[in-house]
């Protein structure tokens, strides 16, 4: 297999890096060292390490590989979203989405390859998951955006694990993914402005909560009571909302973080005010935000877009009721705006 049977750098958070070289005997700063190589100055070859004796570069390059993505197919929007269709060391196809705001340059990252949760109003559940993406891989999304956002002297400084996949299916590769990232003397990018989305994995929650770490935390929520959260989230029928409100509950209090409640807008299925005042009820105590997302419509799917007017009236009713909410800002609305599309797109092409 070549380099594709060693063990990928860019999955190594730097504690673990650490171990590493300290077990073939090298100091410890050595991996600091790495860490600068890789993610400051990314450099993407041993030899160039220079400051590395010529015996160290020869055993990493016998033991590890540096192995990055490679871009399969790009896209962008008039807005400046950039959604790529990643290709991995197996050939399995990733979409990553590159979103602009105001307050910087936002990734959503996708932690698995297809998903199982089956959402009824996702494009990304359209392929079952195959696998669940390594921390490399992860990481390797970063990176590949970073190379194209340096011709414009910009960089990655928001990351968000929304894209393909349920997190927290995956969940160690996702804690070493953002151990990397977090990491001072990598990529730097603040445990704040870093968010995980689950659809409601409970044991998840549970273990998420006891990190340490100031990560975010959001859960695709997308309905008020489980009659309706059933019919849109099979996941919902393990997880009931009378499991889960407990779990964000105690997610809130051990980590002193505030939840985000993910909740997209399909007309006539959960967009009226009696919705509202149930989503009201249900999550008032536990100090909440909501994150009302306009529907990306997907030709497999029946649901449509709830109007704006209804979308901006459940808004307020929330926020009169005490919730602060807001609506998404849309991003590529002229490309494959929804999660997944671009990947089903492209599979079901190849398979004709």
């Amino acid at each position: 297999m070549g380099e594709g049977s060693l063990c990928n750098l860019y999955g190594f958070p730097l504690g673990e890096l650490t171990k590493q070289l300290e077990a073939i005997g090298e100091k410890p700063y050595r991996a600091q060292q790495l860490f600068d190589w890789l993610y400051v100055k990314k450099v993407h070859s041993f030899s160039e390490m220079s400051n590395l004796s010529k015996d160290l570069r020869e055993t990493l390059s016998s033991s590890y590989s540096l192995f990055l993505p490679s871009i399969f197919k790009k896209e962008e929007s008039q807005d400046g979203t950039i959604k790529l269709l990643l290709e991995m060391e197996d050939g399995a196809k990733v979409e990553c989405v590159l979103m602009r705001y105001d307050y910087g340059n936002a990734l959503c990252v996708s932690s698995e390859v297809g998903c199982s949760m089956a959402c009824a109003f996702c494009a990304s559940g359209l392929l079952r998951k195959e696998r669940g993406l390594t921390a490399a891989e992860m990481v390797g999304q970063v990176m590949v955006m970073n190379a194209l956002l340096e011709k414009e002297m910009e960089r990655v400084s928001h990351v968000v694990v929304m894209g393909t996949g349920e997190p927290f299916d995956n969940y160690d590769e996702v804690m070493r993914f953002i151990r990397i990232i977090n990491e001072q003397k990598g990529l730097a990018i603040g445990a704040r402005h870093i968010t995980v989305s689950t659809c409601g994995i409970i044991p998840g929650i549970q273990r998420y909560s006891e990190e340490g770490l100031q990560i975010n935390l959001a859960i695709s929520l997308h309905a008020p009571n489980d009659e309706i959260r059933a019919k849109l989230m099979p996941i919902a029928r393990k997880y009931p909302l009378k499991d889960l409100m407990p779990a964000v509950k105690e997610y809130v209090e051990k980590s002193g973080r505030r939840v985000t409640f993910e909740y997209i807008m399909l007309r006539g299925v959960n967009d009226s005010l009696d919705c509202a005042a149930e989503l009201v009820r249900l999550i008032g105590d536990t100090f909440g935000y909501v994150n009302l997302i306009p529907f990306n419509p997907v030709k497999e799917k029946p649901f449509e877009r709830a109007d704006r007017k209804v979308v901006e009236k459940f808004r307020d009713y929330l926020n009169n009721h005490g919730i602060k909410c807001t609506i998404r800002k849309e991003f590529g609305t002229d490309i494959d705006a929804a999660c997944g599309q671009l990947r089903v797109k492209y599979e079901r092409k190849s398979r004709q």
